[in-house]
């Protein structure tokens, strides 16, 4: 039988369906390995250097292994399949709403039917799983391309969802990291809405843990915000996408909302979560940024009491109304913003971590260990680490947190 191997670069959605694809080819016996027959490769393209890290990195592959057939799937190759197709090692290229036929093209040599929507968990390699409930996006922010490069907004239905919930549980995997492009849309088009999943999972998980991946802040409502801080299930922890602190850059990007109404959100979790988690994301030198629009972001970024910042400078995408944009910024400018934000992240991060010292919180613990030192995350993801014992790994146990056991990096 033939061999494989997969590779995933760029999100957990990305993560969740390699995971799924390749649980899948093992059940229908084909084996892993490191000198595998196909080569299989999920790429992301949301900037210019995640593109670059997709070309070098199926490169190489090719290159350790010549005689592999190299199959390529993801947002670049919905992007650019006819320019990856000519590549030297690439025998079939996929984009994203057609990735999984990739089983069928594999184990009969056909390519099914492309269906509505595809859900995929992630399983084996991890006590999280990611679970893909949406994907797709209806907006068309004027710097991104996923909109392009995954298609519409599409769901899974909530029946299908808690079934899936069932077979993670079946798995013994503790914790659910809700996924999608855009989650907040959920089940917009199929009748259902992104609320009602998470009262019906609030009331039937049989999962202990579940997380809710980035939600729009036009879209995270206070009913969900309430659910959440009275729930025994869904974690506080949120990922919000700001984009930028300053309403002029919000309009010019096409954001569904002012800086205003982000404020409130935040505000509205502290009060009712003093302890939550609040993730954000926030794009340094946007087309036209000024010194004073930064500063506005700046600034508004540092009076919000958030947890940590996810800063990507901006990169000019192919067919975005970004791209065209008068008064692009100098690159060394872009540089010394993101700096900028990355140190604030730093020093938000080690306030928010410091808060919690001397509270006790449940901690799931990671299988992964290092020099004899296992890690796990709190419900409200702090990094943690503490002497590694066998019997902990996949438990949720209830740890002081001290200035010794927090794990500052990598979050």
């Amino acid at each position: 039988m033939s061999t494989f191997s997969i590779h995933t670069l760029g999100c957990k959605l990305n993560y969740s369906e390699s995971s799924h694809i390749s649980r899948e080819l093992q059940e229908r016996g084909f084996s892993l390995s490191n000198t595998p027959d196909y080569i299989l490769v999920n790429t992301c393209a949301v900037t210019a250097t995640a593109e670059k890290k997709c070309r070098n990195a199926i490169s190489k592959w090719h290159r350790e292994n010549p005689s592999a057939k190299i199959i390529v799937m993801g947002c670049y190759s919905a992007l650019k399949a006819d320019t990856i197709a000519q590549w030297d090692g690439v025998c079939k290229v996929f984009g994203n709403a057609d990735k999984i036929n990739v089983i069928e093209y594999l184990t009969q040599n056909k390519v099914a039917e492309t269906p509505h929507f595809f859900a995929t968990f992630s399983s084996h390699d991890r006590t999280r799983s990611f679970l893909k409930i949406q994907d797709g996006c209806d907006y068309h922010c004027a710097y991104c391309t996923v909109a392009r490069a995954r298609g519409e907004s599409r769901s899974d239905s909530i029946t299908s969802v808690l079934d899936n919930m069932l077979k993670i549980e079946k798995l013994g995997l503790q914790e659910v990291n809700l996924t999608g492009v855009n989650v907040g849309d959920f089940g917009r088009k199929e009748g259902e809405n992104f609320t009602q999943l998470v009262l019906a999972l609030e009331q039937q998980s049989a999962v202990p843990r579940i997380r809710i991946s980035s939600i729009e802040p036009n879209l995270l409502t206070r009913e969900i915000i309430d659910v959440v801080a009275q729930s025994s299930v869904f974690l506080p922890h949120f990922h919000i996408p700001l984009q930028s602190g300053c309403n002029r850059i919000l309009t010019l990007m096409q954001r569904r909302y002012k800086r205003e109404l982000f404020a409130e959100k935040v505000r509205y979790i502290k009060e009712k979560m003093p302890h939550a988690c609040i993730a954000i994301d926030v794009i340094a030198g946007f087309p036209s940024e000024t010194d004073h629009d930064f500063t506005e972001t700046y600034q508004f970024l540092e009076s919000l009491p958030l947890s940590y910042l996810h800063v990507f400078t901006y990169s000019r995408r192919p067919n975005t109304p970004a791209t065209a944009m008068k008064e692009q910024v100098p690159e060394p400018t872009k540089r010394e913003r993101t700096h900028a934000l990355l140190e604030l992240s730093k020093a938000k991060k080690e306030t928010f971590y410091h808060q919690n010292i001397g509270q006790t919180r449940p901690v799931l613990w990671e299988e992964e260990q290092h020099n004899n030192t296992m890690f796990g995350f709190t419900d409200n993801y702090i990094k943690i680490k503490a002497p590694y014992q066998l019997n902990s790994v996949n438990k949720i146990e209830p740890t002081l947190i001290t200035k010794d056991n927090i794990v500052l990096s990598d979050i």
